[in-house]
């Protein structure tokens, strides 16, 4: 199957989370992520920082899931990890696991935001 010409690829615009207290984590997640928040009523809405997409925190409708099923994957420039890791834990995250020698394609860190939703930090070595 061929692409049409004037097919419109989409682009993440945002991810949506339900949290325990949208309000407490989205001071996290707009300094974490370089965004603004735009609180409305019990939601809050994060702004999409510099290349980034927007988050948009809602109240959780029920009760938290054993299992994660699906979590975010930050990518940062190679050589950043490790201190944009730090920064994150400072923050709020909480350190959980590193996968540094899988793939040669890609190092990663497991953080756990304050509520403990999972989300990983990667880095890309360069290609030349």
């Amino acid at each position: 199957m061929t692409t049409p010409p004037h097919a419109v690829h989409p682009t993440l615009g945002a991810v949506n989370l339900e949290v325990d207290d949208p309000t407490a984590l989205a001071v996290f997640w707009a300094e974490a992520l370089g965004s603004t928040a735009h609180p409305a009523g019990e939601n809050v809405y994060l702004a999409p920082g510099p290349g980034g997409f927007g988050l948009f925190l809602t109240p959780r409708s029920g009760p938290r899931p054993d299992h994660q099923a699906q979590h975010l994957d930050l990518t940062v420039p190679w050589g950043s990890r490790t201190a944009t890791v730090a920064r994150l834990v400072a923050l709020g995250a909480s350190h959980r696991w590193d996968v540094l020698d899988e793939v040669p394609w890609v190092q990663w860190s497991t953080l756990a935001d304050p509520e403990g939703t999972l989300f990983c930090v990667a880095e890309h070595p360069p290609t030349d």
